[in-house]
C-alpha cells in the first residue's frame, strides 16, 4: 500500500482483528520516510440506499457517518476504536433491516441510543444535528430527557 505522505510503499508490522473478526486493523511503516500509519480492512457489506427526511435518496456512506461521529466526539474521551466499533454495530442493524432501503431515521436513533450511554455530551451534540434544533426549547427538552433517564 502507497503511504498518504510520501509516494513510498509500505509494510505490515502489526495486525489485529476487530469487531469479533469484522474488521482488521494494520499498523504500517513507509519503507521510504519510515513514518507510521494506521489502515482498516472490512467487507464492504452494507449495499442500501439512505431516504432521507425530505425524499431525497443517497447511497450508504460509512465516512459520513463515521464524520458525523467523530465532530459529536470532538474533545470528548472517546476513542476512535470506539467509534468504529459503534459504526459497526449500526451497519449490522442496517444488513438485518435487509431492505433495499432504509429511512435516515433508523441510522440516527440507532446512533443516538448508542451514544446515549456512551457519552452525554457527544449524545447531545449529534441530537442538536439530527433533530435540526431550531431553538434553545428543544434543546433543553432533549438533555431533560437525558436527565430522566439517569
Amino acid at each position: 500500500m502507497r503511504c498518504p505522505y510520501c509516494p513510498g510503499e509500505s509494510a505490515v508490522i502489526d495486525t489485529r482483528e476487530l469487531d469479533n473478526g469484522e474488521t482488521i486493523r494494520r499498523r504500517r511503516r513507509c519503507k521510504h520516510c519510515d513514518r507510521r500509519f494506521t489502515t482498516y480492512e472490512r467487507v464492504e457489506s452494507v449495499n442500501v440506499m439512505v431516504v432521507k427526511k425530505t425524499g431525497d435518496r443517497e447511497p450508504y456512506d460509512r465516512e459520513k457517518l463515521l464524520r458525523g461521529l467523530r465532530v459529536a466526539a470532538y474533545k470528548r474521551p472517546i476513542s476512535a476504536d470506539v467509534i468504529e466499533t459503534l459504526v459497526t454495530e449500526v451497519e449490522a442493524v442496517l444488513i438485518a433491516y435487509d431492505a433495499l432501503e432504509v429511512p435516515s431515521s433508523v441510522i440516527g436513533e440507532q446512533v443516538m441510543e448508542r451514544l446515549r450511554s456512551l457519552d452525554e455530551v457527544a449524545y447531545i451534540r449529534f441530537a442538536s444535528v439530527y433533530r435540526s434544533f431550531s431553538d434553545l426549547g428543544k434543546l433543553r427538552e432533549a438533555v431533560e430527557e437525558l436527565m430522566e433517564k439517569e
